[in-house]
C-alpha cells in the first residue's frame, strides 16, 4: 500500500495549496482499493450492488432460432420475383416446440418468440400477407432470405461472459441474470461507511446542547468498523485546529492524512489519508460545499472502493442561457437547471446564488454547470459541459 506522499510524488503538478480537480481524481484512484469479501444474494436484494465474478451464460441466447414476429415462417429459397402462394400447415406458438414438419409449397402460422421448425428461415409479417382460407399469399419485392428470424446465441452465446466482473447491477444486468435461469449472483460485500459532523453547535434531531464532542473516540470507533469515514466542518485551515491535530495524530501510524486547498469553487478545503483500515474523507462545512465535493470526488471514490469498473457518466452538453464570470486557474461547479430549448437544443441557466450555504439550489438544480481550471467566463449560448444529479441528490 502506497504512503501518501508515494503517491504525491507520482502526480504532476500535486500542490496540496492549490490543488487541481482533476489531480484529486487522480490521487483518489491510487489510494483506495476495492474491499475484499464476497456474498450470494437473490435477484431482488442485488439491485445497485457489484459483480465480484464474471457472471457466464450456461446456454445460447435465445437458445433456439425463434420468430421475431407475428407471420408465417417458410423456407426462403421459394422466394423470387413473383408472389408465391403457400399453404398453412398448422401454428406454432412460444413455449413449445411444434411438432409437424413444413414441405415445399407450405408455411407454418408463427406466434413471436416461437421455435423456428428446421427447414424453415424465413417469417413474413401477418400484415403484409394476403390469406383465402388456408392458403397465404406473399407479394413480391417484400422479404429476403432469413428476415425476421432470430439465430439462437445471436444476444448471447453458450459459455460467454454475459456481464463481467466490476459491472453495478442496474434492473436491465438483472433482467439479464434472470434471464439465464440463474436465482442467485455473487457480488461484492457491502461498504462499511461511517460519516459525522463536527463541530460543538451539530447536534442530532431533538438532542439537547452539550459540551464539546469526544471527536477522538468518535473516529477511533469508525476506524474500527468501518471502510470509510465520512466528515464535514473543521478542515479549514485556521478552524477546528483539535480537529485537524486529532486527524494527524490518528493517521499517523496508518499512512497519514493529507490537508488540502482545492482549486475548486464551492469547496476548497478537504482532508484525505487512513485512519487505521478505514479511508478518511473530510469534507467543508457548508452544505452545499459537502454535495459538490462529494459528487465529483468521494462518489466516484466509493464506487471504486466497491469494486465497481464501471468509467463515469459523461458530461452533458448544453449552451449557457446567461454569461457567467469566471477567472482560469479553478474549477467551478454552478448550480443549473437544463432544459430543451424551443429549437430543440439543450440549455442551461443557473439557479441564481451561487453561494455555499443556499441549500435551496440543490433542490431547484437538476445537474451541475462544470466550468474546468483553465477555462474562462461564459457567453450566452456558448456550450457548457454539465454534471447531472440523476437521482444521486
Amino acid at each position: 500500500m502506497k504512503t501518501l506522499d508515494q503517491i504525491a510524488a507520482e502526480l504532476q503538478g500535486y500542490d496540496p495549496q492549490a490543488l487541481r480537480a482533476d489531480i484529486v481524481n487522480a490521487f483518489l484512484e491510487r489510494m483506495v482499493d476495492p474491499v475484499s469479501g464476497t456474498e450470494d444474494l437473490g435477484l431482488f436484494e442485488a439491485l445497485g450492488r457489484v459483480l465480484a465474478h464474471d457472471v457466464v451464460s450456461p446456454f445460447n441466447v435465445p437458445p433456439h432460432d425463434n420468430s421475431a414476429m407475428d407471420g408465417y415462417a417458410f423456407d426462403g429459397s421459394q422466394l423470387g420475383g413473383a408472389a408465391i402462394t403457400l399453404r398453412v400447415a398448422g401454428t406454432a406458438f412460444a413455449g413449445a416446440a411444434w411438432q409437424g414438419t413444413v414441405g415445399r409449397g407450405q408455411c407454418l402460422r408463427i406466434m413471436t418468440g416461437a421455435i423456428m421448425p428446421a427447414g424453415l428461415d424465413t417469417v413474413v409479417p401477418q400484415e403484409l400477407v394476403q390469406v383465402a382460407g388456408d392458403a397465404v399469399t406473399i407479394p413480391p419485392g417484400l422479404l429476403g432470405i432469413g428476415d425476421n428470424r432470430r439465430l439462437a446465441g445471436e444476444d448471447i452465446r453458450a459459455n460467454s461472459v454475459a456481464l463481467q466482473k466490476g459491472e453495478q447491477l442496474t434492473p436491465a444486468a438483472l433482467g439479464l441474470v434472470a434471464s439465464l435461469g440463474k436465482k442467485t449472483v455473487c457480488v461484492v460485500r457491502q461498504l462499511r461507511v461511517a460519516y459525522f459532523s463536527t463541530g460543538d453547535e451539530v447536534l442530532s434531531l431533538g438532542e439537547p446542547p452539550r459540551e464539546g464532542a469526544l471527536l477522538a473516540a468518535a473516529f477511533a470507533e469508525a476506524a474500527s468498523k468501518a471502510d470509510a469515514i465520512i466528515t464535514s466542518g473543521g478542515v479549514s485551515v485556521g478552524e477546528a485546529d483539535h480537529t485537524r491535530a486529532m486527524m494527524h495524530k490518528l493517521g499517523a501510524d496508518s499512512g497519514g492524512v493529507a490537508f488540502w486547498r482545492i482549486a475548486m469553487r464551492p469547496g476548497r478545503p478537504m482532508a484525505v489519508g487512513r485512519i487505521g483500515k478505514s479511508v478518511l474523507f473530510g469534507l467543508p462545512g457548508n452544505p452545499v460545499a459537502v454535495m459538490v465535493t462529494f459528487l465529483a470526488f468521494v462518489r466516484p471514490a466509493l464506487l471504486r472502493m466497491m469494486g465497481s469498473t464501471q468509467p463515469a457518466p459523461p458530461l452533458l452538453k448544453a449552451h449557457s442561457s446567461e454569461a457567467l464570470r469566471k477567472k482560469p486557474g479553478r474549477t467551478e461547479y454552478q448550480r443549473g437547471v437544463v432544459s430543451r430549448a424551443a429549437d430543440g437544443r439543450l440549455q442551461v441557466r443557473t439557479t441564481g446564488n451561487q453561494g455555499s450555504g443556499v441549500l435551496s439550489s440543490m433542490v431547484q438544480a437538476n445537474g451541475l454547470i462544470v466550468l474546468h481550471h483553465d477555462q474562462g467566463s461564459v457567453a450566452v449560448e456558448d456550450p457548457v459541459d454539465v454534471l447531472m444529479f440523476d437521482g444521486a441528490i
